[in-house]
């Protein structure tokens, strides 16, 4: 059982930066591929991006591309997401969730995909 708490989330005006992170405990983080999803109100939950077990590929969905990077440190269990340039229409609540063994990028940008979830963190980007 994996268990994934993320932090880092706040309120940062439109055009800034925040880095959210993602602590696992209860398994080996290196055998997961590690995603970050986001949910605004109303809306239904948004893949962001992701990182393979393995190889380290990561994926972005294309609102993020060049603005996003999510990075992991394996022996210290944490997964991060560092958001640049910072829009209004990012603020969500952002969950990160784990992958036995995902590599494969189809199931890696599909939430359905994931074994486990963190209850998330609130971003909000005032305009």
């Amino acid at each position: 059982q994996v268990q994934l708490v993320e932090s880092g989330g706040g309120l940062v005006q439109a055009g800034g930066s925040l880095r959210i992170s993602c602590a696992a405990s209860g398994g080996t983080l290196s055998s997961y591929g590690m995603g970050w999803f986001r949910q605004a109100p109303g809306k239904e939950r948004e893949f962001v991006a992701a990182i393979s077990y393995s190889t380290d590929l990561a994926y972005y969905t294309d609102s993020v591309k060049g603005r996003f990077t999510i990075s992991r440190e394996n022996a210290k269990k944490t997964v991060n997401l560092q958001m640049n340039s910072l829009k209004p229409e990012d603020t969500a609540v952002y969950s990160c969730a784990a992958l036995l063994w995902g590599q494969n990028r189809d199931r890696l940008t599909r939430g359905s995909a994931y074994h486990y979830w963190g209850q998330g963190t609130q971003v909000t980007v005032s305009s």
